[in-house]
């Protein structure tokens, strides 16, 4: 069991860590990007990386406060599910009804991995081998498809 400390501590390490090592690649646009905090340009709209003493998440979130709004965005990621799926060569999971801790609503497209600890640093390789190629996969989509989002902005 890990302090509150210890569990921040770890956490910053190994996305310092994954930052310095993405920090070696491009956007898909040629630009220097932020892989840990990714810029969408669009409100409500965030590609995110989560992990713990179990599971490990990317996702596609977006969180907007009216459910309309909400709605549209997912028609109209769902229009771009082919292209979302045949950049990242796998299917993800899609849940458009969820609650977050305070009862926020979002949606989201996301994958996990399970089996692999944060905390422990053995681990990281194959944390930063499931995130690494998935985040540049969303980098590569968005590059074609953030246009089609600008309505939202």
């Amino acid at each position: 069991m890990y302090s509150r400390e210890e569990v921040k501590q770890l956490k910053q390490l190994f996305w310092t860590k994954f930052g310095q090592f993405m920090s070696l690649h491009s956007a898909a646009d040629g630009e220097k990007v932020n892989w840990i905090n990714y810029k969408t340009g669009v409100r409500h709209l965030y590609f995110k990386m989560d992990a713990d003493q179990n599971t490990a998440k990317i996702a596609i979130i977006w969180s907007h406060a009216d459910a309309g709004i909400r709605t549209l965005m997912a028609e109209q990621f769902l229009q771009y599910k082919g292209l979302l799926h045949a950049i990242l060569g796998e299917d993800w999971e899609w849940d458009m009804d969820s609650y977050d801790a305070y009862g926020k609503p979002y949606c989201q497209i996301y994958k996990t991995l399970t089996g692999h600890s944060i905390f422990k640093e053995t681990e990281w390789g194959e944390l930063i081998a499931f995130f690494k190629p998935r985040m540049i996969a969303i980098d590569e989509f968005w590059s074609s498809a953030k246009y089609a989002f600008e309505i939202f902005k």
